[in-house]
């Protein structure tokens, strides 16, 4: 081998050990913080443990479990949902993707200065319905706050989650994989009940009879993996509220959404004229399939679990709210 050949070969040699370690110590680092936890639930995760710790004491530079200081409070709360990140302001601010806040998502970081401009001073967790939460030093406390009261102060919006539209984000363009997937298998759930007899009040021991909510309870205990308890119709609203995202807007559900409804009233829609629907009593729950669909289950009658129409029947005019408990 010639001197020329020698050195050819060992920059090569150089060059591609350059590029693995690069890989190693960026590249693969940045796809297992975002793509290894995926699912919706890591969001839900994420959020239900940012508001179950409102109320903690502030300390500067505290990482919990009983008072946290800004990205401390973000470190802990993602260290508990599996994902390890940065625990400074600075370095978080560097974390994962830069987002628009225009496609802000729950489980986002969101980071503030006193003047708006420059290198952020504090920062919290975007948790939906233009709402963050944040370790205060100034209340001494983690609080919730609205995003719109704080947007003079924004300066920057990382995602070290993937994008899923799961939990109360803004804006909704559609559906993606992750979150259409989920709704699918919520579905796919439910429809091996087909044709199982209904039972007002049913046990919840047993699968031999069901009513309303106790379908929609095992379609997405074993759909989606969430527990939502042993409650009725009204206790799974105020779930889907509490940890999830809904609309009263029904154009805007998605397949796998949980609908909640009224008391029964008639079938013509006139039967419904000047009721506030809003301000009636959630009486029944289904689920939405999509394609004016609903998976159902109300009365012995009907023949037990079944697929009925949905808009343009007193299904469309009891309709209340609609979303989902993630």
């Amino acid at each position: 081998m010639t001197k020329r050949d020698w050195l050819q070969k060992s920059t090569v040699a150089v060059m591609l050990s350059t590029s693995l370690l690069m890989f190693a110590e960026g590249g693969h680092a940045a796809a297992k913080t975002v793509d290894s936890q995926s699912s919706a639930k890591t969001t839900a995760e994420v959020v239900t443990q940012a508001k179950a710790l409102v109320g903690k004491d502030y300390k500067y530079g505290a990482v919990g479990p009983n008072s946290f200081g800004s990205a401390g409070l973000a470190t802990y709360i993602y260290k508990k949902a599996g994902i390890t990140i940065g625990d400074t302001i600075a370095t978080l601010y560097k974390a994962g993707e830069k987002i628009s806040v225009k496609d802000i998502q729950s489980g986002d970081l969101v980071f503030f200065s006193s003047n708006g401009t420059g290198a952020p001073s504090f920062m919290g967790i975007y948790i939906g319905d233009d709402q963050y939460v944040y370790a205060s030093q100034g209340e001494d406390a983690v609080v919730i706050k609205k995003m719109s009261d704080y947007s003079k102060k924004l300066v920057g919006v990382r995602r070290v989650l993937p994008a899923d539209n799961s939990t109360g984000t803004k804006p909704s363009p559609g559906e993606t994989e992750n979150n259409s997937s989920l709704g699918d298998k919520v579905i796919a759930a439910g429809k091996k009940y087909l044709g199982t007899p209904y039972e007002y009040g049913s046990t919840r021991s047993n699968k031999k009879t069901m009513d309303c909510s106790e379908l929609t309870m095992w379609a997405y205990l074993e759909g989606a993996n969430i527990d939502m308890g042993k409650g009725g119709a009204r206790s799974q609203a105020n779930y889907v509220k509490k940890n999830g995202s809904y609309t009263t807007d029904i154009n805007k559900l998605k397949k796998g959404d949980l609908v909640f409804f009224m008391a029964y009233k008639g079938y013509k829609e006139s039967d419904y004229k000047g009721i506030d629907v809003s301000k009636q009593n959630i009486t029944h729950v289904a689920i939405y399939m999509g394609d004016n669909k609903l998976l159902n289950t109300f009365s012995k009658e009907s023949g037990g679990v079944k697929i009925t129409d949905f808009k343009d029947t007193h299904w469309g005019y009891r309709f209340i709210m609609g979303g989902r408990p993630y």
